[in-house]
């Protein structure tokens, strides 16, 4: 190709304005910068699911289409408008999973987990919905949450939200978030209940926003859910289902509210309270917060005894919660309660003053790595002058440097610089080079 061939080219490619792939909206890159809180908060819940005697589970994102649209209910606003649903080369309907627990149910029951036995389990991982994006709710968004399986009391209900009020404590988030309680009853009183919801509504049809009309008939508990305000005053008279509660289940409710007490659990009952999905009966609750200007839900779950046996398993009693990590890490940085060392990237920077110790440097790092595991340390690569060298350790965010060159190598010694306080260098000898980080990182961190 002649040169002038190859200039008409690369013109015409710059003319024809190739557009640049960018990421989906709503699907958003989790860049450097921001990972390191999130490696904080799932620390954080990685320690305390392992406390409470929870296992983790790793399903697939994708799924058989039936199963959500038998989980959730064919007329939820999931199964309706959000889910990212399409055929594969089989002819199959599949289904980007929109939530958790209809995955962890189905894995529990192929692999014979739920046969005669109690499993507590747990997962996290992305979810995908297709609704309007906005600040802490997105399209592919990240949940974390747990299952109980085989256990019918309300003491399991009870040690599930200690569980989570234990981790609003470890956040710095309890006096951030109300606990909020409603009982949906049985299926049987549920239906009843529904019959004289929907009469009460008929008789107020003209203030119905028109979402709340489609509603009606298909799933009309999903009303007193409803936000617009204009509908609240008549939503306060509806008829409450806490009202209509069979025996069992209001037994079961006063059960899990005795024990909440016994344990210093503050709550609310919220009669409007009836979670989006059909599969939930008896518990249900939320946690919700108002730190992020309009009241909004950063935990939400409740009891499902009934899935087990409509997904085509034998009876068993479960419950579980599900929160959204994007939420939640929101909620952490309005209120600045992330600690200065969770975001450090590097405690320190290895620095080689010349080529000629960059074996040596490098052979250092590994040792200091091996004495010291918890310890974040990075070797400079890329020589350059000691001068850009320098440069290079302060803006790797890095607290301490450790530099190498011929004196120190000719000595056995390190010299220790602070790159964020106004401190003398020290010089160290290698062999006491552990002790001293160790004692130093563990001081910051505290």
């Amino acid at each position: 190709m002649s040169k002038s061939q190859s200039s008409t080219n690369q013109s015409s490619t710059k003319e024809s304005g190739q557009k640049k792939i960018q990421a989906i909206r709503g699907m958003n890159d989790l860049l450097p910068g921001q990972s390191a809180l999130w490696q904080y908060f799932e620390g954080i819940v990685q320690a305390l699911m392992r406390r409470y005697g929870y296992a983790e589970i790793r399903t697939p994102i994708v799924e058989q289409t039936a199963l959500f649209a038998r989980s959730i209910g064919e007329v939820t606003d999931i199964v309706e408008k959000e889910m990212y649903t399409f055929d594969d080369r089989n002819g199959d309907s599949l289904t980007l999973r929109p939530e958790g627990t209809a995955s962890c149910v189905r894995a529990a029951m192929e692999h014979g987990l739920l046969h005669n036995q109690t499993q507590r389990l747990w997962y996290q991982g992305p979810m995908f919905r297709h609704e309007r994006p906005q600040k802490g709710r997105y399209r592919q968004f990240h949940q974390v949450g747990l299952e109980a399986f085989g256990l019918e009391g309300p003491d399991i209900d009870a040690e599930v939200i200690l569980l989570s009020a234990r981790l609003w404590q470890e956040l710095g988030l309890i006096e951030h978030v109300t606990l909020e309680l409603n009982s949906l009853g049985s299926s049987e009183a549920r239906a009843a209940y529904r019959d004289k919801l929907v009469a009460y509504f008929e008789q107020h049809r003209d203030q119905l926003d028109e979402d709340s009309l489609r509603r009606l008939s298909s799933n009309p508990l999903r009303i007193l859910d409803s936000k617009n305000p204009d509908m609240a005053p008549m939503l306060a008279d509806a008829p409450k289902l806490m009202d209509h509660l069979d025996d069992a289940s209001r037994e079961h409710f006063e059960g899990l509210t005795a024990l909440l007490e016994a344990a210093g659990i503050d709550y609310v009952i919220n009669p409007r309270l009836v979670r989006g999905l059909d599969y939930y009966g008896r518990t249900v609750f939320e946690w919700t917060t108002t730190a992020l200007g309009s009241q909004g839900t950063v935990c939400a779950g409740g009891r499902y005894d009934g899935l087990v046996e409509q997904l085509g398993g034998k009876p068993t009693p479960a419950v579980g919660f599900a929160m959204g990590i994007e939420r939640l890490i929101l909620l952490l940085e309005t209120l600045e309660l992330v600690p200065d060392a969770a975001l450090a990237e590097l405690d320190l920077y290895v620095l080689p003053m010349d080529d000629g110790a960059t074996a040596r440097a490098m052979l250092l790092a590994e040792r200091v790595r091996s004495e010291l595991p918890e310890l974040r340390v990075q070797l400079h690569c890329g020589g350059g002058s000691f001068k850009s060298r320098i440069k290079k350790a302060d803006r790797s965010g890095a607290r301490l440097a450790l530099l190498l060159g011929e004196d120190e190598l000719a000595l056995g010694r390190a010299t220790l610089k602070f790159l964020r306080e106004e401190r003398e260098q020290l010089s160290l000898s290698q062999d006491a080079l552990a002790e001293t980080l160790a004692t130093l990182v563990s001081g910051a961190r505290a």
